[in-house]
């Protein structure tokens, strides 16, 4: 397996931080934690009391949020030491991240935004894995349209009163609060007029409803908001900047998904190299194309990632060129799980539980097929990528609007 980090302009100050991690994962990725690699992801809320022993077991570390300053808890790292601990922790075999969306998504949006209060307030608790955040951006009439978001708050003495309905919220069932984009005023129309709020879900006026998947679990729900209440504290930015806050939301999430994601998929890609081998699948020639097409561009898909990154690294942030990967690794993830179902064959028809058999890498397989067919809308669809990229990248003429 290709080690991405070898190839980064690492400091002499990130290899010292590379060994001490690798030293620690040594002695504490071990015990229940160990093959775990497997077992959920970033929609599948599969194995989630192991991944939040594991969340609780990187706090003990202080491994997580390292890039925040240290009064909030973290170690004042830098962008190529947060590359380094996210390859690193997906090449080691890891079990997934289960609370990313808080540490990932809202904190750095609330370094950028927050007040110093809140954000004393907010990041020490996840440094801590004492808390899950979940994300509520999509509505039933708002998915990738973002800015046509309907639920609404207004203003009620020093609270916000909620109201409204967010859909595909991940780990809703688990989490503690919600940062939501809502509509505080009423006059606005499209990107106008929008906050970004920070609303507690245990409280009355809250209701959560699992939304069962094809893999039999729940890690998606809807999140139902009548008369729910939040203190005016728990806004970051002013009134009417959410578009700014979501929109920085969003980018770290295209930009640092891809991290973990290009180990697990060599790990896939070895499985299935070693599935095709046992089941004589390679002696297929259109079968064994596709499966070298697929090695291919996952060695593309790693030298883009690998410009993305050092681009990041030399301008201290990621910008529009995430996107790019974003597409690329959602729409070959996709045709990828395709080529493992047809090497499986007919044991690719049975059921995606855990114990149906014949082995474990079949039953990851299959449930890797089932969880990607998502993966070109979430985290915005493939369509919105290329229209980043053709505006933002390449700098051609906006998309005309009705």
């Amino acid at each position: 397996m290709r080690d991405t980090t070898s190839d980064l302009p690492l400091t002499p100050e990130d290899l010292l931080f590379r060994d001490e991690l690798r030293t620690w994962l040594r002695e504490h990725l071990t015990g229940r934690f160990v093959n775990q690699h497997d077992r959920g992801g970033p929609d599948d809320d599969d194995n989630w009391e192991l991944r939040r022993g594991w969340e609780r077991e990187l706090a003990d570390g202080r491994w997580l949020g390292i890039s925040w300053p240290s009064e909030y808890g973290g170690r004042n790292a830098t962008l190529s030491q947060e590359i380094v601990l996210a390859t690193e922790l997906a090449q080691a075999g890891a079990p997934p991240r289960a609370a990313f969306h808080g540490e990932t998504l809202m904190a750095p949006t609330a370094l950028t935004y927050g007040t110093p209060e809140q954000r004393q307030r907010l990041l020490p608790p996840m440094a801590r894995a004492e808390v899950v955040w979940c994300q509520g951006y999509s509505e039933p009439n708002a998915g990738s349209d973002l800015a046509n978001i309907s639920t609404r708050a207004r203003l009620d003495g020093d609270e916000w009163v909620v109201t409204g309905q967010k859909i595909w919220t991940t780990f809703a069932q688990h989490a503690d609060w919600i940062f939501a984009i809502v509509r505080t005023d009423p006059d606005s129309r499209r990107h106008a007029g929008l906050s970004y709020m920070l609303i507690p879900l245990d409280q009355p006026g809250v209701r959560v409803v699992p939304i069962r998947t094809m893999l039999g679990d729940s890690g998606f729900n809807e999140v139902f908001f009548d008369e729910a209440r939040t203190s005016t504290d728990n806004v970051l930015g002013r009134p009417g900047q959410g578009w700014q806050c979501a929109m920085t939301t969003l980018g770290h999430e295209r930009a640092t998904s891809v991290l973990g994601y290009q180990f697990s998929f060599r790990r896939e890609m070895a499985e299935v190299r070693e599935l095709a081998k046992k089941r004589g699948a390679t002696a297929d020639p259109v079968l064994r194309d596709r499966l070298i097409d697929s090695m291919i561009q996952l060695d593309i898909m790693g030298y883009n990632n690998l410009r993305t990154l050092s681009t990041a690294l030399r301008e201290g942030q990621f910008g529009p060129e995430s996107s790019i990967g974003k597409y690329y690794w959602s729409r070959w993830h996709q045709e990828f799980t395709e080529v493992a179902m047809d090497v499986l064959g007919a044991d690719g028809w049975l059921s995606t539980e855990w114990g149906s058999g014949p082995d474990r890498p079949s039953e990851a397989l299959r449930r890797s097929f089932i969880r990607a067919r998502a993966e070109t809308i979430y985290a915005g669809s493939s369509e919105i990528q290329k229209n980043i990229i053709a505006e933002r990248v390449l700098g051609l003429p906006r998309e005309p609007k009705d």
